[in-house]
């Protein structure tokens, strides 16, 4: 189905007056707009002041006559002096923000021709920054010496390399994105700045796969969903925010989950479900722990993802999902696939676009920032203002630099919220730092006890970067190895379980695999 056309344009108080006995010789821009037979509109959002409201209503009576299937909507907005530039971009921003646009059903247009040279430069600007999801349209009159209504027109997209004076005037309404991106924190590592402006610049000019990697605790999940909030208040989609931890679908549920099911499709489907997909359409599925997958739900997610569409389990009748994915691992997706356990052909289609978070540890010079957030945080879940005195900030900072943060931002919200629960008058002081800070001390210390065996093989930087999860079991499976005289043997002894159910065929390969998954061999662990 074609889309219709929607045209945004200013009443030119000038330009488009009709003068009785000339209204239908002269040229008009708003007029000749409808006039323009290769250029079909569906509806025209006419702007106009309290001043010109008249003006517009006969504008919207003439358009009738011309173009009696053009719908002519009126807005009047408020700013007085249509040359002040902060009272007219204001006004135009707050109507842009909330206009019910559809992208996908309408094709919309911002007519730059009428209005005051302000006025325009606020249009352009807005529809740059995509504000107005839409194309520029110019009309220009006919020849000297010809009076004739139609004219002609021309419809442009924005090449904003060409107008850098006017770019810089708006630096700081650009920055909105990132700001919203970076939870309002002004962060101060270059590195984490640019990484956000580059997912800013992404979110806003594609509709492909994201990916978001890094560590536990980094702050996937809540990146993924501001870059949902930054494209829904551009106009990108209007669907939406469905998100689901892939670590939590297993067998016939899994696939049910994803991809909806009918009545009776498997054991325990009482019921119809629509699944995740279909209700994430028009908007964005985040799928976290995206490594977790099975590799049936990764080949069905694979074709969902090209073709917008799919089977429900049970049913021989595709449905359609037009959704935006995100995807969040903490993973080394390629050695997944060397290992077998992840699609090569859907990593290849996610990695279009791929973001590595840095935790904590690595951006020292955010721990403040982060710390300031996580109090007001903290003061709007107490309801009651939560501080540090001086020297309490000062030890928690010096002794947080040099912190190594495994759970990354999870950590530090955990320690502030404690502190803050606890502070006296929500003050904390000293006293409360060095407690915390002891308290998180033990807590890694003990993680690093358990496995200092992992730290050993891999090396302190590597350990740090794996779950806790994996930390234990590994160092497990690297005790078990140390004491064994052959992979045979000690595939025997971790899979013994496995070989009594029958369900072991060699253990050996299956350790060896396990052990590649980080870059391990037996004889690099063996005793």
């Amino acid at each position: 189905m074609a889309k219709r056309t929607v045209v945004f344009g200013l009443v030119g108080s000038t330009l488009d007056a009709g003068r009785a006995g000339k209204r239908w010789k002269r040229w008009r821009p708003t007029i000749a707009l409808a006039m323009q037979p290769e250029l079909p509109i569906h509806r025209l959002e006419l702007i106009h002041q309290a001043h010109s409201a008249k003006l517009a209503e006969g504008l919207a009576e003439d358009l009738g006559e011309v173009s009696p299937s053009t719908e002519v909507r009126l807005h009047e907005v408020p700013f007085g002096d249509a040359w002040d530039l902060e009272e007219v971009y204001a006004a135009l921003h707050e109507l842009a923000r909330s206009y019910p646009f559809d992208t996908r059903r309408e094709d919309y247009l911002v007519h730059i021709t009428t209005g005051t040279h302000v006025a325009q430069i606020c249009l352009f600007l807005l529809t740059e920054a995509r504000y107005f999801p839409a194309r520029l349209l110019q009309t220009s009159p006919p020849p000297r010496g010809r009076e004739e209504p139609r004219g002609t027109y021309r419809i442009f997209d924005l090449d904003l390399s060409r107008y850098d004076a006017l770019a810089r005037r708006f630096r700081e309404e650009l920055l909105e994105g990132q700001d919203l991106l970076k939870h309002g924190i002004a962060t101060r590592s270059p590195t984490f700045n640019a990484l956000i402006e580059r997912i800013e610049r992404v979110a806003l000019a594609s509709r492909d796969p994201i990916l978001f990697m890094g560590p536990t605790g980094a702050g996937k999940s809540r990146l993924a969903e501001r870059v949902y909030d930054l494209k829904r208040r551009r106009g990108l989609l209007d669907g939406a925010f469905v998100a689901v931890n892939c670590a939590t679908l297993r067998g016939d549920m899994a696939m049910g989950a994803l991809f909806g099911h009918v009545k009776g499709a498997f054991t325990g489907a009482a019921s119809a479900r629509e699944g995740l997909l279909r209700a994430a359409d028009r908007g964005v599925l985040f799928l976290d722990e995206i490594g977790e997958l099975g590799r049936d739900e990764q080949a069905m997610l694979l074709r969902a993802i090209e073709l917008k569409r799919f089977f429900p389990v049970g049913s021989d009748r595709e449905v359609e999902s037009d959704f935006a994915l995100f995807a969040g691992t903490n993973r080394d997706l390629y050695a997944a696939v060397r290992e077998g356990t992840f699609r090569e052909d859907l990593l290849a289609r996610i990695d279009l676009w791929t973001f590595e978070l840095p935790g904590l540890a690595k951006r020292p010079e955010d721990l403040e920032p982060n710390l300031d957030h996580e109090l007001e945080r903290a003061s709007a879940r107490l309801g009651r203002r939560v501080s540090m005195n001086h020297e309490a900030r000062r030890r928690f900072l010096e002794l947080g630099h040099a912190a190594p943060w495994p759970g990354n931002f999870r950590d530090l919200e955990a320690a502030v919220t404690r502190m803050a629960t606890l502070a006296p008058g929500g003050r904390i002081d000293v006293a409360a730092v060095r407690e915390e800070m002891a308290r998180l001390s033990r807590q890694w210390s003990g993680a690093a006890r358990d496995t200092e065996r992992v730290i050993e093989v891999l090396g302190a930087e590597a350990a740090a970067e794996l779950d806790r999860f994996d930390r234990v079991q590994l160092e497990d499976v690297l005790a078990v190895c140390s004491e064994a005289r052959s992979i045979s043997e000690a595939g025997r002894v971790l899979f013994a379980a496995s070989r009594a159910r029958k369900t072991s065929v060699n253990d050996a390969d299956r350790l060896r695999k396990y052990l590649a998954r980080f870059g391990l061999r037996f004889d690099d662990v063996a005793g």
